[in-house]
């Protein structure tokens, strides 16, 4: 959505002449849920609402606008199976509009899809957030070391749409406390009683909604025990993920640990869509 927002914008500028297709209502099996965009100008299209006989029909539709020059909002209805013959079951309302100044500043704000506390900026961590560049996600990176945050250079300004924001501290558990309700939490510093302070924070916070320790079964047991000793319960240890990432996935090079662990990821987010849902 970000990234078609600023699609918007720049043909605005230019001047193009578009027509903003919205999923305005959805029910059932559709390809695309209620607020899908899609831009269509003349030679050119921007986004997808789903694709197949209906995105071909909202295509035609918008360039029969933009050829009458006619700027009035338009409401169609489908039911995908009978009137277009696609697989889904379901029925969309599409709305089209022109895009102007105000259709612009109506533009819904995409909310992050997580929000994820980094703690350590070694080669796995700048693994994670190149890997995370391209998606629409809020990171906030901590370390003690300024020096790793050099050779990080231009993640810290991705050119996707993640957002990264810096946070170099010695006090690196005392950060626990100002990340949001529900975030997301990598520990994977450069020290094991480091990583134990840190995830003892995050443990006693509880209201996380995924902690990740890089390690083996090993340092989890290790870890259980000192947690054990500290009076932390048994269901908030168990919600410790350590090893980190999917199964299945071999390989210690920081790309694949990277690879392995933002799969990981967005299964989390994903899962807790569909519980709010």
């Amino acid at each position: 959505m970000t990234e078609l927002l600023d699609t918007a914008r720049t043909w605005l500028l230019e001047g193009k002449r578009t027509i903003v297709v919205e999923v305005s209502a959805a029910r059932g099996s559709v390809p695309r849920e209620t607020g899908t965009r899609m831009l269509v100008g003349a030679t050119q299209c921007a986004g997808t609402i789903g694709g197949g006989h209906l995105e071909w029909k909202a295509i035609a539709k918008s360039r029969d606008m933009l050829a009458a020059n006619d700027t009035v909002a338009r409401i169609e209805h489908f039911p995908l199976g009978p009137a277009l013959g696609q697989c889904c079951g379901g029925a969309v309302t599409l709305t089209y509009a022109t895009l102007d100044a105000a259709a612009l500043a109506a533009w819904p704000q995409a909310a992050p899809l997580f929000d994820l506390q980094l703690y350590g900026a070694g080669h796995v961590g700048r693994a994670i957030v190149r890997a995370l560049a391209p998606l629409p996600v809020r990171v906030t990176w901590v370390d003690e070391r300024e020096d790793e945050f050099e050779a990080a250079g231009e993640l810290l300004h991705p050119p996707g749409r993640a957002q990264v924001q810096k946070v170099c501290t010695d006090t690196l558990e005392a950060e626990v406390r100002h990340a949001p309700p529900h975030a997301l939490y990598l520990v994977l510093t450069h020290q094991h009683d480091l990583d134990l302070r840190i995830t003892e924070s995050i443990l006693r916070r509880a209201d996380f909604a995924y902690l990740g320790l890089i390690g083996s079964k090993t340092k989890r047991e290790r870890f259980m025990h000192r947690f054990e000793e500290r009076g932390i319960a048994p269901e908030l240890q168990a919600r410790l993920t350590c090893p980190i990432g999917v199964p299945g996935i071999s390989g210690k090079e920081p790309e694949v640990i990277a690879a392995a662990v933002v799969a990981q990821l967005l299964q989390v987010a994903v899962e807790g869509v569909t519980t709010k849902d």
